[in-house]
């Protein structure tokens, strides 16, 4: 299998990465404009690297793109790979741009179109989602936040695409956790949303979102999105009557109220938990590895996928509509 990385940032990295520990079989080449990443990911990852898409077509067989650039390049990349008749694994879009069109174009191409949503690959969301069930409610208050500069230390965050209004970094949190929150709680019926600027950052989107979901199940939740805390935060708490769960974001972090003994005990799921230096604890490595096993799945087996482009846009939708009533009046 021959396997095309188009952007070497740190996701494309640790794509490279991630496969070349999975399937050290197959043949990668990585494509970026930056001369400096070239150079990195042909040192340090031992591949082979190319300036443009084109260039890479013309000397390397391909199978597969991995499409790991800034999410507003992501939908003309796509047409270009969907246009070569290759199977498209993409990093997070953040808007919906090409939606329609590349789903098309991958069905008339009998190409595979698979969409990142790493969540639904963490062993505790899925325990999580598993004790969830439709004979009671349940309630939610779910924080995550870390202040933007953070994020990226070794880059200006205007430099950064969660700097850009489209693409902000609220915004990306939303992205990533709204797909399990309404797998799991179920499809969203209302929401009330209050945010506002709190930092001195420059940038021109509220820095933080309360936001309240009433699902059509009857469940509810408060989930909290900033750029604002100084320390990076994830905190879960879910609880309905006799059952109570909370998770901080890491693999040790994950409790569970025994009724019997009325004590809080840790779960434990994990065996090894992989972490890549230079990412906070809650950045787990198992999570991105088994979604790229699923892709393969997919690819090689035709599987479906557990998330694709039609639920994204749902959940796209959902993120315009809380952004809109705040940003209506530019």
């Amino acid at each position: 299998m021959n396997i095309l990385v188009i952007g070497l940032g740190s996701m494309g990295k640790r794509r490279i990465r991630l496969i070349q520990e999975l399937y050290p079989d197959f043949i990668l080449c990585g494509v970026d404009a930056r001369e400096d990443r070239r150079k990195e990911a042909s040192e340090k990852l031992h591949i082979r690297c190319m300036e443009s898409i084109s260039s890479a077509r013309e000397a390397f067989e391909i199978d597969i793109a991995f499409v790991c650039t800034a999410p507003l390049s992501h939908s003309q990349i796509i047409t270009e790979c969907l246009q070569n008749k290759w199977d498209v694994f993409t990093e997070l879009n953040l808007v919906s741009d090409g939606y329609e069109a590349n789903m098309e174009l991958a069905r008339k191409n009998d190409c595979k179109l698979f969409l990142s949503s790493t969540f639904f690959y963490r062993e505790e969301i899925n325990y999580i989602r598993d004790r969830v069930n439709c004979l009671q409610k349940w309630n939610y208050i779910y924080h995550i936040g870390q202040y933007l500069p953070d994020w990226h230390p070794w880059e200006n965050y205007n430099e950064f695409f969660v700097g850009n209004r489209r693409t902000n970094g609220c915004r990306e949190i939303m992205a990533i956790e709204l797909p399990w929150i309404i797998k799991t709680f179920g499809e969203v019926a209302d929401t009330h949303v209050i945010a506002d600027r709190m930092t001195g950052l420059n940038i021109n989107y509220c820095d933080n979102f309360m936001i309240q979901i009433e699902h059509a199940n009857g469940n509810k939740g408060s989930l909290i999105a900033d750029v604002v805390s100084p320390v990076a935060v994830r905190k879960l708490e879910v609880y309905g009557e006799h059952k109570y769960m909370a998770w901080n974001g890491t693999p040790d972090s994950l409790c569970e109220y025994n009724a019997d003994t009325d004590t809080l005990e840790q779960v434990h799921l994990f065996e090894t938990a992989e972490h890549s230096k230079g990412y906070r604890a809650f950045v787990v490595e198992n999570a991105y590895k088994n979604e790229i096993r699923e892709f393969m799945e997919v690819v090689l087996k035709n599987k479906e996928p557990q998330y694709g482009f039609r639920q994204d846009l749902e959940i796209l939708k959902l993120i315009d509509t809380l952004e809109g009533r705040l940003y209506q009046n530019g």
